[in-house]
């Protein structure tokens, strides 16, 4: 099996859009957008965690069938945050 050769550029790269994106992710949480604040913090989470899967787990260059089921676990996560929202932003409905 050949491996896919990554220069040290893109992960400098990467490691810098991971320091920007957690400098935004501070700078974020110091406004407040109301019922949007979870929403922008998980938006920038979740790029920062495909920017992990993709370059520094190799994702980015691996097989179909590796993409597959990155692609499932993303689905499944997307899943989980869908509920876990949906009951987070009902709960002012119930007076609690």
């Amino acid at each position: 099996m050949s491996e896919h050769i990554v220069s040290k550029k893109i992960y400098f790269l990467i490691f810098s859009a991971l320091m920007v994106l957690t400098v935004l992710t501070v700078f974020v949480a110091t406004l407040d957008l109301g019922r949007f604040n979870a929403i922008v913090a998980l938006s920038i989470a979740v790029l920062k965690a495909m920017l992990v899967v993709l370059y520094f787990m190799h994702v980015r260059y691996s097989s179909k069938l590796t993409w597959a089921f990155v692609g499932a676990g993303f689905f499944w996560l997307a899943i989980l945050f869908a509920l876990t929202l949906s009951d987070y932003f009902s709960r002012p409905w119930l007076g609690q």
